[in-house]
């Protein structure tokens, strides 16, 4: 996997670290027990602060997509299948491009779709 982060975008820098193991695991390229990095070796590599690896990896912890355990480092986790999202969220995005929203926007509107209450059919 190439890593690569860009200082000039308005994006974290944690935040693109974190979305590439996340469309990693999305295209496959990742697996569940495959390693990351150790902290301090992709720190250097990114020319980041180690802080900002740790950070990245805490969220992907939170969400669940990574296991971090002491003397094992970061591993993939069992997790809900992200390639079956793969084809929807492209199809997301390009409807949101040709209407003119905006990252944030959509990811808003994405956001509170997830905070309403599930629907099931005949209710």
């Amino acid at each position: 996997m190439l890593w690569t982060v860009d200082p000039e975008r308005d994006e974290p820098l944690f935040a693109q670290i974190a979305a590439q193991v996340r469309d990693a695991v999305a295209s496959g390229e990742l697996r569940t027990g495959d390693r990351l990095p150790p902290a301090r070796v992709l720190s250097t590599s990114l020319d980041v602060n180690l802080h900002t690896v740790l950070r990245a990896y805490q969220d992907l912890r939170d969400e669940g997509l990574l296991d971090l355990r002491r003397g094992r480092g970061a591993v993939i986790a069992e997790h809900a299948d992200y390639a079956a999202l793969a084809a929807p969220v492209a199809a997301l995005v390009d409807a949101a491009r040709r209407a003119g929203v905006s990252a944030t926007a959509a990811t808003a509107l994405l956001q509170a779709a997830f905070a309403r209450p599930t629907t099931t059919e005949g209710r």
